[in-house]
């Protein structure tokens, strides 16, 4: 488990998840296993935006009824909890930093509420697309860079970039709570998230009161990316991992994303 797994806060109050709730409880609701079987988008193309929640009204009100919301038992609104591997380095924090095009992340993904869980590699495919390979993991080992899961990591490597697994260790905890909303037409599928938590040892730090969205569609033109447009929300340059690690680690080089942090995640800037 991760080690913000134990902590227990009532943010419930926050605007941001307020408004996510108002969002999502007159929605039609579509089943995981629907999501899976009609709109598991495994290469998609991945775009990001930082709303205030009354900015993220007006986006639901702006989708419509074409939008379904997942729900598992009766839930819409789900903890997730990753742990994100690195090298001592940082050294796929840099490529990201860098906007190196043969970069990826690793991470083992719990589904809290569930209690499913899943290893994960994300990896850059053609035209900068989106790809994800993941497998199920014992619970009991999320976390950890398993056997069966190095095993999986070395095949990813070498399959989509010719490359060895390098020594890896766990060096971010990261959880949020999330809400999906999916079109069953076309697969697209809209991630948004509140009650952004980091912890790494000792260090702990939340995300502002704000709504993180992330667009998933075949070419990055779907109707939620159309929505935003519309109403003047521009995409913003954001890596939830790569953020986590700049605030935790103020000695790395973060000058990729000293704006959004300085405006949006430091209350002072001068802290940057």
């Amino acid at each position: 488990m991760t080690a913000l797994a134990d902590k227990r806060m009532d943010l419930a109050s926050s605007q941001a998840r307020a408004a996510l709730e108002a969002a999502v409880i007159g929605r039609e609701p579509i089943s995981l296993e629907d999501v899976i079987s009609e709109a598991a988008l495994q290469t998609r193309v991945d775009k990001k935006f930082l709303l205030t929640p009354e900015e993220f009204t007006a986006l639901s009100e702006r989708l419509g009824d074409q939008f379904k919301i997942m729900q598992i038992d009766g839930r819409r609104t789900f903890r997730y909890e990753s742990v994100y591997f690195d090298t001592e380095d940082y050294d796929q924090y840099r490529a990201h930093r860098q906007g190196r095009r043969r970069r990826y992340k690793v991470r083992s993904r719990t589904y809290a509420d569930t209690g499913l869980s899943m290893f994960e590699i994300k990896t850059k495919g053609l035209r900068g697309a989106t790809v994800k390979h993941r497998v199920e993991q014992d619970l009991d080992t999320a976390g950890e860079l398993t056997k069966e899961n190095r095993e999986f990591l070395e095949s990813v490597l070498r399959s989509e970039y010719g490359q060895e697994a390098p020594q890896l260790q766990p060096v971010l905890d990261s959880a949020y709570r999330r809400a999906t909303f999916v079109n069953p037409i076309d697969g697209e599928r809209l991630t948004c998230d509140v009650e952004l938590e980091y912890a790494h040892g000792e260090a702990k730090v939340d995300g502002p009161d704000l709504i993180v969205v992330e667009t998933k569609s075949a070419d990055g033109r779907g109707v939620s990316d159309q929505a935003l447009a519309e109403l003047g929300i521009r995409e913003v340059s954001m890596s939830k991992y790569c953020i986590g690690i700049a605030l935790l680690n103020p000695q790395l080089p973060a000058n990729r994303w000293s704006r959004l942090l300085q405006q949006s995640f430091v209350p002072d800037p001068a802290l940057r």
